[in-house]
């Protein structure tokens, strides 16, 4: 395509938040075509390591119109199955997708927006940012002064422990991708050193249930950001320390020490090569496993207001997360202990092709809830955008409903 093309609604991101968008688009027969700079689920078929499984039971895996039909509910998909799962979702709703068409800038054109591809221009009413919303590595800016000696990683390039040197590896951040990291790389003869800032401890499975099915039940899956006070802090916080295994395993910071992994504080500067840690390792942990405690107490409550305690197994309390006392607040990176560092300390946006004046001072773009601050413009994709389950992949069925109706409401001038 070399010509100028026009379309109602643009989508840019053929995952299965911009696919669940175009479903949603087509009950409401609103044209569009979603542009999708690979193949459909390009992220999760190239940036996912070899062992990566979804966080969520199978029987939790659906999108609008698709839900999870195998004989294993309670298993967990590999990125195999969900680009499968993914890939038979697109043909299933006949997205319109223009696989291979890599956006370049989407700019306003009078009343209407123009985005500009690798395959020419479309004209549209409306634009959908489906893609980006975790595509770079959220890596601190004092990772420059790592030295030069040591490999840097970060989760999206890494696949598995053979692609790393021999010798010591440091993992930076213990949410659900670092502790999944750290328990596998110490796992194949590397010693790791973790290092732990502000995290959320949750069990796989809970009086005989997987966690997930009290997240449900109890509301807190659906908390709107609406209700929520600091809906920006909320939007923060890292992803539960969970994995996905057939005998659905709990994966901790005690499961790491027994297994031999060391841990540090949080990682808070790099000094002539040296690595210094805060002092707070253990208030971070003492403040997991009070959350822990205030969510397995609301599970009970709720378990009890039910009558269901015939139902469930007895109620269940964990050891607290041990630290040693005096854990050490310096790692010297040039002594050769360490030969490479795991940046697992998050995801930030990659929008940077969005030529709008939609972002604050600090770069972030302004959206209430996925209603961008630009006229019929629309953002999904990122932790907590209406929900608490926005960052899951069955969360794009709510949310996708909800800013499809803006978006018709939009058109029509309401």
């Amino acid at each position: 395509m070399t010509s100028k093309r026009r379309t109602t609604v643009v989508v840019v991101g053929g995952g299965h938040s911009g696919l669940a968008m175009s479903k949603r688009l087509s009950d409401r027969a609103v044209d569009h075509v979603v542009l999708e700079r690979g193949e459909v689920a390009n992220s999760w078929r190239t940036q996912r390591w070899d062992s990566f499984t979804l966080l969520t039971p199978n029987w939790q895996t659906q999108l609008p119109s698709q839900a999870y039909d195998g004989d294993d509910p309670d298993g967990f998909m590999t990125r195999e199955q969900i680009v499968e799962f993914i890939d038979r979702y697109a043909g299933a709703i006949d997205a319109p997708v223009m696989a291979g068409t890599t956006v370049t800038a989407v700019r306003a054109a009078h009343d209407d927006y123009e985005v500009v591809t690798d395959q020419g221009t479309w004209r549209c009413r409306c634009v959908v940012l489906a893609g980006g919303a975790c595509n770079l590595p959220s890596i601190p800016q004092f990772a420059t002064s790592v030295p030069p000696e040591i490999e840097q990683v970060n989760p999206l390039e890494y696949r598995n422990p053979d692609q790393l040197r021999d010798g010591g590896v440091l993992v930076v951040g213990a949410a659900a991708t670092g502790l999944q990291l750290a328990e596998e790389i110490q796992a194949s003869g590397r010693q790791v050193t973790l290092s732990v800032g502000e995290h959320v401890r949750m069990p796989r499975t809970y009086r005989q249930r997987d966690i997930q099915h009290w997240m449900k039940a109890i509301g807190r899956l659906d908390e709107h950001y609406q209700d929520v006070e600091e809906i920006l802090k909320a939007r923060k916080v890292a992803s539960p320390q969970l994995i996905g295994t057939p005998e659905r395993r709990t994966l901790d910071l005690n499961r790491l020490t027994d297994a031999g992994v060391r841990l540090r504080g949080r990682l808070g500067a790099i000094r002539d090569g040296v690595a210094l840690f805060s002092g707070g390792l253990r208030n971070h942990c003492a403040l997991a496993d009070q959350k822990l405690v205030r969510l397995l107490d609301d599970i009970d409550t709720w378990i009890a207001e039910h009558a269901m305690h015939g139902e469930v197994g007895p109620q269940e309390r964990y050891e607290a997360t041990r630290v040693t006392k005096g854990t050490p607040l310096t790692l010297d990176l040039n002594g050769g202990e360490i030969e490479t560092v795991v940046w697992a300390t998050g995801f930030r946006p990659d929008l940077s092709w969005v030529d709008l004046p939609v972002f604050d001072p600090a770069g972030a773009l302004r959206h209430d809830g996925g209603v961008v601050d630009a006229p019929g413009v629309y953002f999904l994709g990122s932790s907590f955008l209406r929900r608490r389950k926005s960052s899951f992949v069955h969360g794009a069925a709510d949310d996708t409903s909800e800013l499809a109706d803006h978006l018709v409401d939009y058109l029509a001038g309401v």
